[in-house]
Formats: C-alpha cells, sequence, structure tokens
C-alpha cells in the first residue's frame, strides 16, 4: 500500500515523515547509536541465550553425575519459561520506571549469579528449582530492549536494529557452542571439577561481568545521550515523537488496552509458534549433531554445532538490513516461517534414515529461516505500541510467546515416547508443524494494517 492510499490526514504525516527521515542529523545521530548501543546489548543477549540453552550440552553428563532423567531435564529446560513468563510484564514495567540502563544491568547480574549455581547441582529439584529462577531473573531483557531500541529508532530502521540485536543468538552459538564444549573438554582434562561444571560457572560470570558493564555503556534515552550534540537529539526527539503520536492515535492506550488488545493476543500466538521452533531445535541440537555424526558431544559436535549459527549470522543481518517496507517483512516472514516447518520435518527424515549431511544441512537452513523472521515478527507490535501500552503489549507478547519454549522440549519428549523412534523423528516432527502455522497468520497480516504502515511505505509504489 502506497501513502495515497490513505486519507488526507495520513497523507500529511507521510510527508513530515519525509522530512524528518531525510534530516542528516537524524542519519548520524543513528549511526552514533548503533556504534554506541548495540554492541553491548549484542553481548547481554549473548550471555542470555548462552545460559539459557548450554543446558543442552549438559545432558547427558548431568544424567550419569547427577541422575537427572530425560523426563525432568525436559520439565527443567522447559520451566525456564514459566518463571519467564510469570514476571515478564512487571518486569517490563519496571524497567519502564527505572529506565533500561540500571534495569538491564540488574536482570544480567541476577541470573548470572543464577546460571553459575548450576555448576552445584546435586538432583532432579534443585537443577528444576534453578531452570525456574533463571527465567525469574531473566525475565524483561528481551523484551526491555524491544522497548528500548522502539525509544531510539524509528520504524524505518528498526527491523535492521532489531535484526542486529537477534545476531546475539547465532553469535552466542557460533562461538558459544565451541566455547561449551571446549569448556566440558578442559574442565574434565585440566580442573578437578567435571566439565559441565566449569561450564555453567564460567559462562554464569560472564553474564555478570556483562550486567556491570551494561551500567557504563547503555544510555535511557537519546536526550541523556552525552555522544550525540543538541541537533542529533533534536533530529531523534522529533521523528520519534511524531512516530508516537501516530500510534497513539490508532493503537490502544495504557496496560488494560493493551492485554487486551486482539493485536496484541494475534502476534502473540505468531510468536509463540516461532518459539517452539526455535527452542525445540536450540534445546536438542548439540545431541542431534551428535546422533547425525556420530560423535559424543565435546569440542567437535561443538564446531559442527556452529554451523548452522554461522550461516543464521549472514541471512539474519541480510534480511533486516532490507526488510524495510510493509510488503517485504509481510512476505518474507512468511516464507520464512514456511521455510522454517519445511527444514525441520526434512531434518527429522535425515535423523531417521542416516542422512547425517543432509541432516545439518536442513538444521542450517532452519536456523537461518526462524532467524530471519524473527526481527520481522517484532516489527508489527512495534509499529501501533508507545508507551506503557508497549511495556504491557510486548512484555505480553514476549511472555506468552515464549511458552512455546516450555512446551516445545515436553511436547517433544511426549510424542518421542508415544511413538518411539530410535531417532526420535516425531517429536522433531511436531515441532515442524507450528511454523507453518505461523507462516499463514504472518500472510494473513495484509487484511490489517495500522496508520504507521503509511510512515513505513512512503514514497514507495507497493500494492497490498
Amino acid at each position: 500500500m502506497s501513502s495515497s492510499d490513505y486519507g488526507p490526514a495520513t497523507r500529511a504525516n507521510v510527508t513530515v515523515a519525509n522530512e524528518l527521515l531525510s534530516s542528516p542529523h537524524l542519519a548520524s545521530g543513528i549511526k552514533k547509536a548503533t556504534y554506541r548501543l548495540m554492541p553491548m546489548l549484542i553481548i547481554l543477549y549473548f550471555v542470555a541465550f548462552l545460559d539459557r540453552t548450554n543446558v543442552g550440552f549438559a545432558e547427558s553428563a548431568l544424567e550419569v553425575d547427577r541422575g537427572i532423567s530425560a523426563g525432568a531435564y525436559a520439565l527443567g529446560a522447559g520451566i525456564f519459561f514459566i518463571g519467564y513468563a510469570l514476571f515478564e510484564i512487571p518486569s517490563n514495567l519496571l524497567l519502564d520506571k527505572f529506565g533500561a540502563r540500571f534495569w538491564l544491568a540488574r536482570i544480567a547480574v541476577t541470573w548470572g549469579i543464577v546460571a553459575s549455581l548450576f555448576a552445584f547441582v546435586n538432583g532432579e529439584t534443585m537443577f528444576i528449582v534453578l531452570r525456574f529462577l533463571l527465567g525469574v531473573t531473566e525475565a524483561g531483557l528481551f523484551p526491555g530492549v524491544i522497548m528500548f531500541l522502539a525509544q531510539w529508532f524509528p520504524n524505518k530502521r528498526r527491523v535492521q536494529m532489531f535484526a542486529l540485536f537477534y545476531l546475539a543468538q547465532p553469535f552466542s552459538q557460533m562461538l558459544g557452542a565451541p566455547l561449551s564444549g571446549g569448556l566440558i573438554s578442559i574442565g574434565d582434562q585440566v580442573t578437578p571439577w567435571a566439565g559441565w561444571q566449569v561450564m555453567f560457572f564460567v559462562e554464569g560470570m560472564m553474564a555478570v561481568v556483562a550486567g556491570i558493564a551494561a551500567l557504563f555503556f547503555l544510555v535511557d534515552s537519546p536526550q541523556k545521550a552525552k555522544f550525540l550534540d543538541e541537533d542529533e537529539k533534536a533530529a531523534l526527539k522529533a521523528v520519534m515523537e511524531h512516530e508516537d503520536t501516530v500510534k497513539e492515535s490508532d493503537g490502544p492506550r495504557g496496560i488494560g488496552a493493551a492485554l487486551i488488545s486482539w493485536k496484541v493476543w494475534y502476534f502473540t500466538v505468531i510468536y509463540f509458534c516461532l518459539q517452539i521452533a526455535v527452542y525445540g531445535t536450540t534445546f536438542y541440537l548439540p545431541q542431534q549433531v551428535s546422533n547425525l555424526i556420530g560423535e559424543s558431544v565435546g569440542w567437535q559436535v561443538g564446531l559442527v554445532s556452529a554451523i548452522p549459527w554461522a550461516v543464521g549470522l549472514f541471512a539474519c543481518y541480510y534480511v533486516g538490513k532490507h526488510a524495510d517496507t510493509v510488503r517485504r517483512r509481510r512476505v518474507w516472514g512468511a516464507l520464512f516461517f514456511l521455510v522454517t516447518g519445511s527444514a525441520i520435518l526434512v531434518s527429522a527424515w535425515a535423523g531417521a534414515n542416516g542422512q547425517g549431511l543432509l541432516g545439518i544441512i536442513a538444521i542450517t537452513v532452519a536456523v537461518a529461516a526462524f532467524l530471519s523472521t524473527g526481527p520481522i515478527t517484532w516489527s508489527f507490535p512495534t509499529s501501533f505500541l508507545t508507551g506503557a501500552a508497549a511495556a504491557a503489549g510486548i512484555g505480553l507478547i514476549n511472555s506468552l510467546g515464549n511458552l512455546g519454549g516450555f512446551v516445545a522440549p515436553i511436547m517433544r519428549t511426549g510424542i518421542n515416547e508415544a511413538v518411539p523412534t530410535e531417532s526420535g523423528a516425531w517429536g522433531v516432527v511436531s515441532l515442524g508443524l507450528f511454523a507453518f502455522l505461523a507462516a499463514v497468520m504472518m500472510w494473513a497480516t495484509r487484511f490489517f494494517s495500522s496508520k504507521a504502515d503509511a510512515l513505513l511505505t512512503s514514497g514507495e509504489s507497493e500494492r497490498r
């Protein structure tokens, strides 16, 4: 849809937006903010994603050393998201009150402490409790950063920033997979402790250090940024205030309105489907790679497990840079969901038929696809949510959507027990089906839009 398809008031908003977005001061301000803020945010999510998924490298060792069964492991892997969901919205509202700089630092320090305590797990109960507490302490990080970026960067550039932030996922697995595998190997060979204990403790302390660093590198708003000059501050303030005015006239106002908004719940379902695919793949990736290449979990499995994330890194960056119109975001988002589901199904078939190379290729395609569609998915709710409504709405989408991470391992284990196969193919298949549902829902966004869409597609001739 082009700006000419809207009414006079919206066309006037488009004209103003074009003028604001063309400011050289805005361009320089965005460039400075990108270089100053994004590395710290990427580091925070890097260690967060590492600490929530490194349990996959310790699955077998925990069973042998601490007697943690497959069922308890699945419950512990998933219960993280229960704690995460319960405290997500309160954490987001507190971030809105205290500011991103302090609150994101607090989150990182507390989850780092909990993550390091996994080194001292002595049984199933402690493992499950610590996984729950890890979710509680990390709650608010991801949606807090989404809110933070929506306050700093205009919608036209937002998916690019979301994509840069999402790069922490492939970085954490591309670098974190060999790091985790290496720490296990070093711990077993050099230290008096088990390798999995060394991995948990070292990677937990990385989060504590990152949290302390965030206090020095993050800035709550453009107006408080000493690295921007006055013209750059004014340009950022003007364009963000203009977008907020449009969103307030079209989206829900206040916490209550956001929590009952049908659009918020619509994107919650899409994000839930995405997370089932993401964590259904991530939690079991090391073990799946181990089965495909016939090696035990360690340095070699870590290196092979890094391949999908390395490819995903480039895909995520490219898509984020070019997904700057509503049509591209909708079409590409639906397409990548379809690719995700299809690739997961292929990986299941490859595992069941001993096709190791095909399995690795399919997993690589799935990871690249779901990493690419994540930033696109988040661009939709941030186009109509602002203020307290954004804190509540984004928190709701992320908290309930992330319950997909709770459902995925339990569903996969349950289906594998109900329909047992040597490769566990049916459990993998069940995860891929949700990606197809998300593809349909993403495509269906063509039937509804917000006034902010006109600002995003201004100056273009696309048609729905």
